[in-house]
């Protein structure tokens, strides 16, 4: 047996080893990146600041209600005082009164002066004359009266008609004239007529018309307002 044959083989094997190797320096094989490039274009954009929370809106307190006016009722309040000494007449209009007190004889003022919203009155006259009131309800007026050296408490109603309070300014046989009178609801009357100052029980007057003679001259009373 031929010793070429092994020889040959192991030959051929080396050759293509070294072939192989050869090869493989010459190729290489690039290593494998794990990097994955994430999606866009490539530039981050720039990154937003978290807007500050926004705080819940402080809601002032609804301003308080102003308390609710109740107006005083217009009209004409009279009646007694409570001893049923003198008679007390009042006239509200326009947050406004004026007011007269008068015995009939010799005791009289006339007093003026606002009207509250609550309702209250405060009125002044001359020679320090007062009166302080309250409207109760919608008919009638409660209070006191200083006049002179006297008080007087009273709780008046509102009239009707034909009933009130009235005065009178003129000039008669060269004499000054000055009346008041208050016409009360049962038609009584209580006033005093002054002629240059001197005070004396007024004449009647006509509710209906105001009509009144003084001395024989033909006078008109009129309704007294604020």
């Amino acid at each position: 047996m031929k010793r070429s044959g092994p020889l040959l083989t192991l030959l051929a094997g080396l050759l293509l080893g070294l072939f192989m190797l050869s090869l493989n320096a010459t190729t290489g094989e690039k290593p494998t990146s794990s990097y994955v490039k994430p999606p866009g274009s490539g530039k981050s954009s720039p990154s937003t600041k978290a807007s500050p929370s926004t705080a819940p809106a402080q809601t002032s307190a609804p301003p308080s209600k102003s308390p609710t006016r109740t107006p005083v009722p217009e009209g004409v309040y009279t009646g007694r005082t409570d001893d049923d000494s003198s008679a007390v007449a009042i006239t509200v209009r326009d947050d406004k009164a004026i007011a007269y007190v008068c015995d009939g004889h010799n005791v009289e003022s006339w007093l003026r002066g606002d009207v509250k919203d609550d309702g209250s009155l405060r009125l002044t006259g001359k020679g320090g004359a007062s009166l302080e009131g309250r409207v109760q309800g919608t008919k009638e007026i409660r209070g006191t009266a200083e006049v002179g050296n006297g008080s007087y408490a009273f709780t008046i109603g509102r009239t009707k008609k034909s009933s009130g309070l009235y005065r009178a300014n003129s000039t008669v046989a060269g004499a000054k004239v000055e009346g008041g009178w208050i016409v009360l609801p049962d038609g009584e009357q209580v006033g005093i007529l002054r002629r240059d100052g001197k005070p004396s029980p007024a004449p009647e007057i006509d509710p209906e018309t105001g009509a009144v003679t003084v001395d024989g001259q033909r006078l008109t009373a009129r309704p007294a307002t604020p």
